[in-house]
């Protein structure tokens, strides 16, 4: 899709030859590489021969980006002095890092997310521009989108607004694309990519939708509910962000998905991947948050864990997350792909690294 023009194609010949030096290697600042997602982004990004700098945090799990060469900085989302220090020199900026969680212990982690995902954005575009950096991607979600209850597909166009936003992280998502857009539609060279539901290896902590998989390969899905996913292959994602560096019109978002799915179609496809029989059991929409709320009191307040079924979730669930990528196909050259490899790579991923016990 995309390739090491890409990175040429974006750049300023006179700012190039100041900024990346006699061969051209273009230096890219990626927030997130630790992470399942950004890892991928900057798998491709190596891949086609940048010179990556990576935001990491002193505690930050470093298994997805050990073997990769880059320079590796010390930063925080929240520390707009450290962003501006870590990006000096670089020519682009992918911003992937998010604080992803459906669930927060209490007030105060509830702010922290807000302060990452909101403020860390804001600091960054703010840190880039004084930088001199040429274009930021941003990564938003597809969480942002006006869905409805009534399964309908929608797109960047369905109308939408903070309300119809459940729960801190989708509402702190949301305004953050709002800064990115805002930011952009002002001057800056920013672009917004919103994948769906990335699925694939290398989903260390794992996400909330890598931990669908893990639960069907440890047998603790024994029924589902009425609701709906667009998966997408992380790497084939990955491969968008980079269509977006060279491709993408600045303020503008672009969703980045693939296939429309039921959670019942996707358990069927981990069934026929390893062997483990899929659930037949469909539970009602009030069943399902009658527990979600037993299991948030008992396991979140009580026990002190993350629980298993947040009432957030399964509010988001009670609309299917049904997408169209069209306008990504237009103007980026977007193609959708099957997701089975990915569901396939996920699970022994998962198995290899010694999570399905």
């Amino acid at each position: 899709m995309a390739h090491t023009a890409a990175f040429e194609n974006s750049v300023d010949p006179s700012a190039r030859s100041e900024r990346t030096g006699a061969h051209d290697t273009p230096r890219i600042f990626v927030t997130g590489a630790t992470g399942f997602l950004g890892s991928h982004v900057a798998r491709i990004l190596a891949a086609n021969g940048a010179d990556l700098r990576l935001l990491v945090r002193r505690t930050s799990d470093l298994r997805n980006v050990n073997s990769l060469r880059a320079d590796r900085v010390i930063g925080d989302l929240r520390d707009a002095a450290s962003l501006k220090k870590a990006m000096a020199g670089c020519d682009f900026v992918y911003h992937v890092a998010a604080d992803y969680r459906l669930w927060t212990r209490n007030k105060a982690d509830a702010q922290e997310m807000y302060r990452s995902n909101v403020e860390g954005t804001r600091s960054l575009i703010r840190a880039a521009q004084e930088s001199g950096v040429r274009r930021v991607v941003y990564t938003s979600s597809v969480a942002t989108m006006g869905f409805r209850k009534d399964g309908s597909i929608v797109d960047e166009e369905t109308p939408v607004g903070l309300p119809d936003m459940i729960g801190h992280y989708k509402r702190s998502k949301f305004m953050a694309e709002q800064v990115a857009l805002e930011a952009g539609r002002k001057g800056a060279n920013v672009v917004v990519v919103n994948p769906s539901t990335p699925v694939g290896e290398q989903d260390v902590k794992p996400t909330p939708t890598g931990r669908i998989i893990l639960d069907f390969l440890r047998c603790k899905f024994p029924a589902f509910v009425d609701t709906g996913l667009n998966l997408v292959d992380a790497t084939v994602c990955a491969e968008g962000h980079m269509a977006a560096l060279e491709k993408g019109r600045s303020g503008e978002r672009y969703i980045l998905g693939g296939q429309n799915l039921t959670l019942e179609q996707i358990l069927q496809k981990l069934s026929a991947i390893t062997g483990i029989p899929a659930p037949t059991v469909k539970l009602p929409y009030g069943v399902a948050l009658g527990f979600s709320v037993f299991d948030t009191v008992f396991t979140g307040c009580i026990l002190r864990r993350e629980p298993r079924a947040t009432i957030d979730a399964v509010r988001m669930g009670r609309k299917k997350m049904f997408v169209s990528s069209a306008k990504a196909e237009r103007e980026l050259g977007w193609k959708i792909a099957p997701v089975d490899g990915a569901l396939r790579r996920a699970a022994e991923w998962f198995q290899a690294n010694g999570y399905v016990h």
